[in-house]
């Protein structure tokens, strides 16, 4: 079931949009799929593009997206569960893959219903670009086509971790957010370390307002938000091996013991990438990839057209993990002229 809140919010009075005609209104709406009530907001009538937002983010890491692709599509943004305004589980099994996959699903055909056609183009980022490739392969008769920005695909990561030093350094980061420490860790000092990793440099240039750190701050205060959005890693079984002398290696938590309780964390380990089939993804597909992501590297992108059979890749070299909000432009003109292709 679908509710709309009552209060439209303009988009142009916030929102610049590439100087063309002004933007639909935004509206803010609720709907209860698959046991939890998702927050979204939603912008325009047309054809459904749906957008899913990674770790630390919310719906407004779309802000420009919403605004752009508004103007002629029914353009929509949700909370992933665990996150701001929507439902928060407790229970690690609520943030497995396959249950991310159903609230996107139930999530996709409640819109559809209203906006009609039966499928949809999927934008992701980050842990939203997880879900969109578990999606993608499950259900690609619900898609025209895919764009993921800066997440690897789950076959490609699991070489990386396996093979690649360099990547299993960069993921560190992983085992800390997975320790019992991280939410006294980023939340501390008003949400210092999330701030200064997320939005640091848009503060420092200008490009992130004081208006955008202050509804950062109320997403992350959202009671039970930040373990929601760690759940994420938590409940994912797949991790880097532990890096000798790596500060996160201090949170490291249990590993079999905790695994064999339903809701402990599953053990953070780099799986090998012969483990299983590869995760084939037979849709026409767009990877957008900020090339100084220090997280996530370039050889994610290695071999990826043999699981991604109709791939096209496009490349912001000057830009990190964060390319969505510091190229909004060109993030949109790349994914316009993938839409626009037959």
């Amino acid at each position: 079931m679908i509710r709309a809140v009552a209060t439209a919010i303009a988009a142009a009075a916030t929102f610049g949009a590439l100087g063309q005609p002004k933007a639909p209104a935004l509206t803010h709406q609720y709907a209860d799929v698959n046991g939890v009530r998702l927050h979204y907001v939603q912008s325009g009538r047309g054809p459904l593009i749906l957008f899913l937002h990674g770790f630390p983010e919310f719906w407004y890491e779309w802000k420009n997206q919403l605004a752009e692709f508004g103007r002629d599509h029914t353009a929509v943004a949700p909370d992933m569960r665990g996150y701001n305004e929507s439902s928060k589980p407790v229970e690690l099994s609520a943030y497995q893959i396959p249950v991310l996959v159903e609230d996107v699903r139930a999530l996709a055909a409640a819109l559809l219903g209203r906006a009609g056609g039966s499928t949809f183009t999927l934008v992701a980022h980050d842990w939203g670009g997880v879900v969109a490739w578990a999606f993608a392969a499950a259900h690609p008769e619900m898609l025209d086509k895919l764009v993921i920005i800066n997440a690897p695909h789950p076959t490609i990561f699991a070489r990386e971790l396996r093979d690649n030093p360099d990547q299993q350094r960069a993921s560190q980061y992983m085992l800390m957010f997975r320790g019992p420490a991280a939410e006294a860790t980023l939340s501390a000092n008003d949400h210092a370390l999330l701030t200064s990793m997320v939005l640091g440099a848009g503060l420092k240039d200008g490009s992130v307002t004081e208006v955008d750190k202050a509804l950062y701050l109320g997403a992350w205060s959202q009671p039970g938000a930040l373990t929601g959005g760690l759940n994420y890693y938590r409940a994912s079984a797949i991790g880097p091996p532990a890096v000798s002398g790596s500060p996160a290696n201090a949170e490291r938590p249990a590993t079999s013991a905790s695994a064999a309780r339903s809701d402990g964390p599953a053990p953070a380990q780099a799986p090998s990438a012969s483990e299983g089939p590869a995760m084939i993804i037979r849709v026409p597909t767009l990877v957008i990839w900020g090339d100084k992501d220090t997280a996530l590297l370039t050889g994610n992108l290695t071999g990826l057209d043999q699981v991604v059979p109709t791939l096209t890749v496009k490349h912001i070299p000057d830009a990190t993990h964060w390319v969505v909000r510091e190229k909004p432009d060109e993030v949109n003109r790349f994914i316009r002229a993938f839409l626009a292709q037959p």
